[in-house]
């Protein structure tokens, strides 16, 4: 545990990242509560210090960082299908 990185900072991590990002399609899988799993592809066009915007098919998603971290949010590469953060696999661990 000593080696843990504290989650302020990883959330700083996840803002970097995407802020390289931005501009790129990416796939979104969201858990809206009550079963309910939104998938969508869309253009990451936004970072902001709160929360990040996904554009798909000319409407714009706001989501948070810490939805990323908690894994509410989940980001994969349009093209490999590959997952963009795996925070939530290793906490489990």
């Amino acid at each position: 545990m000593e080696n843990e990185i504290p989650s302020v900072n990883r959330v700083d991590e996840i803002k970097d990242r995407l802020r390289d990002l931005e501009g790129q399609r990416v796939k979104v899988r969201a858990n809206m509560g009550r079963s309910r799993i939104v998938e969508r592809a869309g253009t990451l066009v936004h970072v902001h210090p709160s929360l990040f915007v996904v554009e798909v098919e000319e409407r714009r998603q706001s989501y948070q960082y810490v939805d990323i971290l908690t894994g509410t949010v989940e980001l994969f590469d349009i093209d490999s299908g590959e997952r963009l953060f795996d925070y939530v696999a290793e906490e489990q661990q």
